[in-house]
């Protein structure tokens, strides 16, 4: 009795994105399971993590951070994170320029 061997299907070399694509449009990657190599990845450093704070700001103020967040398409509080971002940078940089 012959003994059939099993053939492995290897992962071919892609010459662009569109032949890969295609290529695992019609094919499963558990057929190529053995040939997968675990990477180590670090994600910690990808999104800075973010913790609550609550500040009570005058109304108009608020008013007029949320008229400029409109006019720009961006949430207010993201455009008061730029601008809180911005200013911490500008005092850290005159603070070093005038530190003895």
């Amino acid at each position: 009795m012959k003994e059939s061997k099993k053939i492995k299907n290897k992962i071919p070399k892609f010459k662009n994105e569109d032949e890969e694509r295609e290529f695992w449009a019609n094919h499963s990657i558990l057929d190529f399971m053995d040939q997968l190599v675990p990477v180590n990845m670090d994600f910690s450093k990808l999104k800075p993590s973010t913790e609550t704070v609550s500040v009570r700001f005058p109304k108009h103020l608020l008013d007029d951070i949320k008229i400029l967040a409109n006019s720009r398409d961006v949430p207010y509080q993201s455009l008061m994170k730029v601008f809180l971002a911005e200013r911490v940078q500008q005092e850290r940089s005159f603070q070093s320029k005038h530190s003895i």
